[in-house]
C-alpha cells in the first residue's frame, strides 16, 4: 500500500487534494475498507517528513479555503497539537515506556487474551478484521483506531499501554506522541474523565454494515494514575552551530533536509562536509516492531538520503548504540554534528546518549528545528479546541493563504 518514498508521497498528496474539502468532510468517518479515497493515506509520509505538514496544507489551500477543507487541515494539527502536548509533559512518555516494560516482564503479553487480541481471534468480527488489517498492511483508518482501542481497554479490559505498543509496533506512522496521547483519550486519561465508548451500532453505520460486534462493553468508566508533574517548558532552540565541518545526521523523524536548509543556513552546502543518517524502529518497543514497519522506515530513510546528498555520498550507519555515529564523525573529521529535532520519542532517547559520546571526543552536537513546531508547539498547552483557535494565526505565520489565490 505504501511505497516510502517522497515521490509516492507527493503523488499521494496530489491524488487526494480535490477531495480535501467537502467530500472529506462528509465521508471522513467512514471506514468501507480497502481501497480507501474518503480519506488522505498520508500519514506514513507526513509522520516521516517525507513530506512536511506544512507543505500538505499549503497543497490543500491552493485549491480549497481554509472554512472548506478545515477538518482536513484540523487533522494534520492534531500530529502538531499531540507533538507539543507531549514536548511540555515528557513525563507521561517515560511513564509509558515504563509501563509497557513492567507489563511485558510481568507476562501481562503473554496471556491467552493477549495473544487472542492481537492475532484477531477474540470473536468480535470487527476488532479481529481490524487486528489482521493492522499486521497485514500496518494502517488502521482514524476512527477505526478509536474503537479498537475503546473495544480492547473496555471490553477486554486489556491494558492501555499495551494496546498502543501493538499499534507502535505495527502502524507506519506510529508515532511516541499521536499513538501514546489518543489510546490516553480514549481511555478517559488524557482527557480527564472523558472516555470514548465504541458501540455496535456505530461501527455498523460507518463501516457500511460491514461489521456487527456483539458483546461490545455498554459503559466505559475513565482509569485513572497518579497525579502528572507540572507542565515542563519546551527545550529552548539551540543557537546556530559554529563549527567549519558540519556532519548532518539525518533519522526517522525528519528525512526532509532541503526544506530544513532553507530555516537554516548553517546547513548549506557550504558548511556540510558529509551526511549520514540512521534509524532504529526496533525501538518502539521492548517487542521490537514490525518487518513491516522496519521495511518501510528503512526504506524512507535511504529515500531521505539520496535525495539529501544530491547524488554525493552520504552513509547509512548502524543503530543500537552511539558507537557507529561516532566512527563516522571522527572519519569525516567533522566538527559539529546537526540533527533534525527529534522530538519526545525513542529518537530523542537516543540522542542523548548520542550528545554525550561526541562531547567525549570534542564534536560539538546540535538540532535545527522547524519554524512549523516552533509556532505551534507553545501552543498546545491545553486541550485541542484552544489550540485549533490558533490555527488561521499559525497559518498565516508560516504563510499560507487562508484561500486560494485567484
Amino acid at each position: 500500500m505504501f511505497v516510502p518514498t517522497r515521490a509516492a508521497g507527493l503523488e499521494a498528496l496530489a491524488d487526494f487534494v480535490p477531495r480535501a474539502g467537502s467530500a472529506y468532510a462528509r465521508q471522513r468517518n467512514v471506514d468501507t475498507g480497502l481501497p480507501r479515497t474518503n480519506v488522505s493515506s498520508l500519514s506514513p509520509y507526513i509522520r516521516h517528513r517525507l513530506v512536511t505538514e506544512r507543505e500538505v496544507v499549503a497543497a490543500v489551500l491552493e485549491q480549497h479555503s481554509l472554512s472548506a477543507a478545515e477538518k482536513f487541515v484540523q487533522e494534520v494539527m492534531w500530529r502538531t497539537y499531540w507533538k507539543g502536548w507531549l514536548e511540555q509533559n515528557p513525563e507521561v512518555w517515560r511513564r509509558y515506556r515504563r509501563d509497557v516494560a513492567a507489563l511485558i516482564d510481568a507476562g501481562s503479553a503473554d496471556t491467552p487474551e493477549y495473544r487472542d487480541a492481537v492475532a484477531g481471534r477474540t470473536g468480535i468480527d470487527a476488532l479481529d478484521a481490524w487486528a489482521g488489517e493492522l499486521v497485514e498492511t500496518g494502517y488502521l483508518h482514524n476512527h477505526t483506531r478509536m474503537w479498537f482501542a475503546s473495544i480492547w481497554v473496555f471490553t477486554l479490559r486489556l491494558p492501555w499501554q499495551l494496546g498502543a505498543d501493538f499499534f507502535y509496533r505495527h502502524l507506519l506512522d506510529g508515532d511516541a506522541a499521536s499513538n501514546t496521547l489518543s489510546w490516553r483519550w480514549v481511555a478517559g486519561l488524557q482527557t480527564v474523565g472523558k472516555t470514548y465508548l465504541a458501540t455496535a451500532s456505530n461501527i455498523a453505520r460507518y463501516t457500511e454494515g460491514r461489521f456487527h460486534p456483539q458483546g461490545l462493553a455498554t459503559s466505559a468508566a475513565a482509569l485513572s494514575e497518579e497525579p502528572l508533574p507540572p507542565r515542563s517548558p519546551i527545550p529552548s532552540a539551540e543557537p546556530a552551530p559554529s563549527g567549519r565541518r558540519v556532519g548532518v545526521l539525518l533519522h526517522e523523524e525528519d528525512l526532509a533536509l532541503d526544506s530544513l536548509r532553507r530555516e537554516h543556513s548553517f546547513l548549506d552546502d557550504a558548511r556540510v562536509v558529509s551526511l549520514a543518517g540512521y534509524a532504529e524502529p526496533g525501538s518502539r518497543s521492548p517487542l521490537g516492531a514490525s518487518e513491516a514497519v522496519g521495511a518501510f522506515t528503512v526504506g524512507a530513510l535511504a529515500d531521505g538520503l539520496a535525495r539529501a546528498a544530491h547524488g554525493a555520498a552520504a552513509h547509512a550507519v548502524g543503530a543500537g548504540s552511539p558507537d557507529a555515529v561516532v566512527e563516522w564523525a571522527a572519519a569525516e573529521k567533522v566538527d559539529t554534528v546537526v540533527i533534525p529535532y527529534a522530538p519526545v520519542g525513542p529518537v530523542a532517547e537516543r540522542t542523548t546518549a548520542l550528545r554525550a559520546a561526541l562531547h567525549d571526543l570534542g564534536i560539538a552536537f546540535g538540532t535545527a528545528r522547524r519554524g512549523w513546531d516552533a509556532l505551534a508547539w507553545p501552543h498546545a498547552q491545553r486541550g485541542f479546541f484552544p489550540f485549533r483557535t490558533q490555527i488561521p494565526q499559525l497559518l498565516a505565520q508560516q504563510g499560507i493563504p487562508a484561500s486560494p489565490l485567484r
